[in-house]
């Protein structure tokens, strides 16, 4: 007996509803390639809708006061925690991750970030108040900009939302949010926890593919546009907003450099690295998919690096022994593959290079070593599983090199020499540098790259600001 798939459902004022005129998007399961879900196909009649909504909510949601959003946005970090489980068992199949990393590596951090973001709602401050032209005074007023529209990838569907709506929601903005058209699952579930807190219209979810997300960048409504997604999607976020000067906040794809220095801990770097690279299917714009090393360190760090490849395992959400699960769709699986299959001859797939079974999108942990600095796989984002390693010779070859894609987000140096590690982390075109880790990030710090990886900050008080504007009110003292 087949299983009918769930309906899923667009959250907007307040109440679920059905696409306008009925269409639907089958969601699958990656871990399976099963179908489990129907999502809504929207269009222009339900941007429409959620726009309204958000636009009709916002005077009220503005004027609370910075108290007032606080508690809110704190009673909805502690929904989030009440309804973990439920949460986790959602994302699992919306993503095919592990359950159990879902628990550890994605709850904790998005209350934690909530969290932030609620207190963060009572420190706007600015300039004080002072008479800069004699007879007048001037102060500075900070405003959220008005109606948000958000776009969430499919990386971190629930975590990129709390990115999206918790700045947002404490700056006094209302949101209108589209998650991904393959993983729209969990955003809907937490519209359910966020509607039951939040006055109707402040917070609306709408379900589609990238037409739904262009009808929404281009509507007349929204103030602001922010995505994070695929460089090619950034462009067109940017220049659709164009038309009518809407503010856009942009975190697109990433190539991170890791430069690891011959007076490194090998093993230590080669387990952390390995982590960071493969960790959830190293479908994530930091991860450390990059690897620069010192020649004269290269072939004992590539033959540590390919062993930990081998010894780390993919699989099914409910295995624990697991580091990640599938791609997240086959067209993904398709990409990864086809950078594989394109490598040049002087190329070595040191470890992994394949899918891993027949059902879901599983791909193997892999190395690849020999590589030229304008090759393909080396200059471009390939979003999974793959791991490459480059030989160089000395400080200025490896900073040259690092700095030599398009990509400007995370990267990365592994050195005891603190001098150098300085330097380095100087001259590294990256929004973030890691020295001696790689990918941990907190809520205090911001996330957010330069070139093609966009503009705009996540997380921190850098991210907060970024939702809100900037007005001068200027007296005279004269009556």
């Amino acid at each position: 007996m087949t299983t009918e798939p769930r309906r899923l459902r667009n959250y907007i004022n307040g109440e679920f509803r059905d696409a306008a005129d009925g269409r639907t998007i089958d969601i699958t399961n990656p871990a399976t390639g099963e179908v489990y879900a129907a999502s809504p196909l929207s269009a222009q009649a339900d941007v429409d809708a959620a726009m309204d909504a958000a636009e009709a909510a916002f005077p009220a949601w503005r004027d609370a006061t910075p108290a007032e959003r606080q508690r809110v946005l704190l009673k909805i970090a502690d929904a989030v925690e009440e309804r973990a489980e439920d949460l986790i068992a959602v994302e699992s199949e919306n993503t095919g991750k592990p359950l159990e990393l879902v628990r550890t590596e994605e709850i904790p951090p998005m209350v934690d970030q909530i969290r932030f973001f609620a207190g963060a709602a009572r420190m706007l401050d600015g300039r004080s108040a002072g008479e800069y032209m004699e007879g007048f005074t001037s102060i500075i007023r900070r405003e959220p900009v008005g109606v948000c529209a958000q776009v969430a990838p499919w990386n971190y569907p629930m975590m990129m939302a709390v990115w999206k709506f918790a700045p947002a929601l404490a700056a006094g903005n209302t949101v209108v949010l589209k998650p991904s058209d393959t993983t729209p699952a969990s955003t809907v579930l937490l519209a359910e926890i966020i509607g039951a807190l939040v006055p109707k219209g402040v917070f609306n979810v709408i379900c589609g593919d990238r037409d739904t997300g262009r009808a929404m960048v281009e509507h007349p409504t929204p103030a602001m546009a922010s995505i994070t997604g695929s460089v090619r999607a950034g462009i067109q976020v940017a220049a659709s907003a164009a038309k009518d000067v809407k503010r856009v906040h942009l975190e697109l794809g990433g190539k991170a450099p890791v430069v690891v220095f011959e007076d490194t801990d090998i093993p230590k770097a080669v387990e952390d690295i390995a982590v960071a690279g493969y960790f959830n299917a190293g479908q994530d714009c930091t991860a450390a998919t990059r690897v620069l090393v010192q020649e004269s360190i290269h072939d004992e760090f590539v033959a540590a690096l390919a062993k930990a490849a081998a010894e780390t395992r993919t699989g099914a959400p409910d295995d624990e022994d697991v580091l990640y699960g599938p791609l997240n769709n086959a067209n993904q699986l398709a990409q990864v593959t086809g950078f594989i299959d394109r490598l040049p001859a002087h190329a070595k797939v040191e470890a992994g290079g394949h899918r891993v079974g027949e059902k879901g999108y599983f791909y193997a942990p892999t190395v690849v070593s020999g590589l030229r600095q304008d090759d393909e796989i080396v200059q471009n984002e390939v979003f999974g599983p793959v791991i490459t390693v480059q030989s160089f010779t000395d400080e200025a070859q490896a900073l040259a090199w690092a700095n030599d894609v398009e990509y400007a987000l995370a990267s990365s140096v592994w050195t005891k020499d603190h001098a150098r590690a300085m330097r380095m982390s100087k001259a590294l075109d990256f929004g973030c540098v890691w020295i001696n880790t790689h990918i941990p990030l907190v809520a205090e710090m911001p996330h957010g790259g330069f070139k093609k990886s966009g503009y705009g900050k996540d997380l921190s008080s850098y991210g907060f600001e970024d939702y809100t504007r900037i007005k001068h009110v200027m007296t005279s003292l004269d009556g």
